[in-house]
């Protein structure tokens, strides 16, 4: 059984930064893409990003581009999410996942995490 562990959320003002970690129990972490969702307060889970196996391909949602950066460390069976210039707006339960493929669809992703809480004050 695949296990994910998010952590690193916490409160933060407007434009601080967080990294968020996603600690995989996998053997195969390395053969897996992983993404990173989010859920904000009376809203539907939205994508935010995703990257490869290998960490050569990722893909970023359009409000997040330029202010988050996804990436992994397969030694580590770890994934992470560096979000800078936080808004009040990313306030969120922010979620990892792994699946087969890279891709922005909830759907196709098979593991889930339990999720990290990110509040950002104005």
């Amino acid at each position: 059984q695949v296990q994910l562990v998010e952590s690193g959320g916490g409160l933060v003002q407007a434009g601080g930064s967080l990294r968020l970690s996603c600690a995989v129990s996998a053997r195969t972490f390395s053969s897996y893409s992983m993404g990173w969702f989010r859920r904000a307060p009376g809203k539907e889970r939205e994508f935010v990003a995703s990257i490869n196996w290998t960490g050569s391909i990722t893909y970023y949602a359009h409000s997040v581009k330029g202010r988050f950066t996804i990436s992994r460390d397969n030694a580590k069976n770890t994934a992470y999410l560096q979000i800078n210039s936080l808004k009040p707006e990313d306030t969120a339960i922010y979620y990892c996942a792994a699946g087969v493929a890279i891709t922005n669809k909830a759907g196709e992703y098979d593991y889930w995490g339990q999720g990290t809480q990110v509040t950002v004050s104005s």
